[in-house]
């Protein structure tokens, strides 16, 4: 969420921000709708200091026996009364639009994303490790699970619907021993805490991470049949300029729940309306957690496999940190998530994204691609982002450093560490025999009780 005192200070980098976007000029609505909102709040706090300077007069009234000043001052307390309300409702209203137009713009970028309007524009930073010498025509994963008789999605169908999968026997716990590796890894070598989280999460904790309001559609809601909060609904629990109110039952907004999308959202919440000691920090999290979303609007995309499912297993990272530490944290996440890829052998590259291709809450991202024999190109496995404040701004996540007494927002971060469902495809198509078996890469080996190859 962007501070709209930055913005009424500096309109033209904001604009320009938001041009790299490929959004018009926002600012002057911006601060033509705050100007309207301070006006307001003035209007109240001078009838509420009219009304208790009048109200004063209404003692010395009554107590002087003046009938008539008496009632002359009770008229006018009841008249800024009403004008106190009134510009109380309009208080309200303006906050809440402001509020709403705030949360609905994207991230600035960094300076050094590159430009471009799509992926195509996207700079390699780096390569590693070379495309594996199978000697056969490759078969791709759906087709080798299915022949094992181990990934069946013609079940999974008719139970849940397109989009999902079982997984069995070898596959199963191949998966497993995916999620356990990368979790020892993180954990045990990179200094990541273990987090088991909620997968249930509410509405603020959606618009904290900057789920909602924009990606409401690609959420599953539980309960109460709800699809996901309207515009409007999302503009009722906007703040001023900062973040969203504390408890939305105080303003008697229904709250509603979504399964997670990715366990960026409870992670980066456990910092949300705190002040952290920054000697402390950075705060690094980790988890290993199912992941729901509806892929809304993605018809036709990767239908074919386990690219793009409806649910499926992540570990994800995420750091708290400061403003001067944040860039540090990004590169030093993203050699986390690479030395997963280096130890399970599978050649990869790392790519910035170009401004087309980053996400609304990302300042920079760097998305990891893995080698995939049967579409003979790379494809994305993890996507490590650097959000700087905008997300503390929605959650009011803040610091402080010793002996001072101003604090301010943090960075967050947060990353893939990795997909377990595409690096489970990976491993199957790049570790493939001819005979249609898969070979376990060493390093997994252990976590698989020392079984070697997964065969029919």
């Amino acid at each position: 969420m962007h501070d709209i005192k930055a913005i009424r200070e500096n309109p033209d980098p904001f604009d320009a921000a938001m041009k790299r976007r490929g959004l018009p000029p926002q600012a002057a609505e911006l601060i033509a709708l705050d100007e309207k909102l301070r006006v307001a709040i003035a209007a109240k706090q001078d009838g509420e200091t009219a009304r208790n300077a009048a109200s004063k007069k209404i003692g010395a009234a009554k107590a002087s026996g003046d009938e008539a000043e008496f009632e002359r001052v009770r008229a006018e307390v009841g008249a800024l009364k009403n004008q106190i309300e009134a510009a109380g409702e309009d208080e309200t209203k303006l906050a809440a639009a402001l509020g709403a137009k705030l949360l609905a713009l994207p991230n600035a970028m960094s300076d050094d994303v590159p430009p471009g309007a799509d992926e195509s524009a996207n700079a390699q930073v780096r390569q590693w490790g070379e495309p594996p010498a199978l000697g056969f025509e490759p078969k791709d994963h759906t087709a080798l699970g299915e022949a094992l008789g181990m990934l069946d999605f013609k079940s999974a169908a008719k139970i849940s619907g397109a989009r999902f999968a079982f997984l069995k026997g070898g596959l199963a716990r191949l998966e497993r021993a995916l999620g356990a590796f990368m979790l020892d890894v993180q954990t045990q070598e990179h200094g990541f805490l273990e987090v088991s989280p909620p997968l249930l999460v509410r509405d603020d904790a959606l618009i904290g991470t900057n789920q909602l309001p924009k990606f409401a559609g690609d959420l599953f809601w539980a309960g109460r049949g709800r699809e996901g909060l309207e515009f409007e609904e999302v503009s009722k629990i906007a703040g001023t300029s900062v973040a969203i109110t504390k408890s939305l039952e105080s303003k008697n907004t229904v709250v509603s729940h979504a399964l997670i999308p990715t366990a960026e959202v409870p992670l980066t919440n456990l910092a949300r309306e705190a002040i952290h000691d920054e000697a402390g920090m950075p705060h690094r999290y980790c988890a290993y957690t199912p992941c729901f979303r509806s892929e809304a609007g993605s018809a036709g995309k990767d239908t074919r496999g386990l690219i793009r499912m409806h649910q499926f297993m992540k570990v994800e990272m995420v750091v708290i940190t400061t403003a001067e530490n944040s860039a540090a944290e990004h590169e030093r996440m993203t050699k986390c998530a690479e030395e997963i890829l280096k130890r399970l052998g599978l050649a990869y590259r790392v790519m910035l994204l170009c401004a087309g291709d980053t996400g609304f809450g990302a300042q920079k991202t760097y998305d990891l691609e893995v080698y995939l024999p049967s579409q003979q190109t790379y494809r994305e496995i993890s996507s490590i982002s650097n959000c700087g404040e905008f997300q503390a701004r929605r959650m009011n996540a803040r610091c402080r450093a010793a002996g001072e007494k101003k604090a301010r927002f943090v960075h967050t971060l947060n990353g893939s560490g990795i997909a377990v469902g595409r690096a489970l495809l990976a491993v199957m198509e790049n570790y493939q025999k001819e005979d249609g078996s898969i070979t376990i890469p060493e390093v997994l080996r252990p976590y698989m009780g020392g079984q070697e190859v997964i065969a029919p």
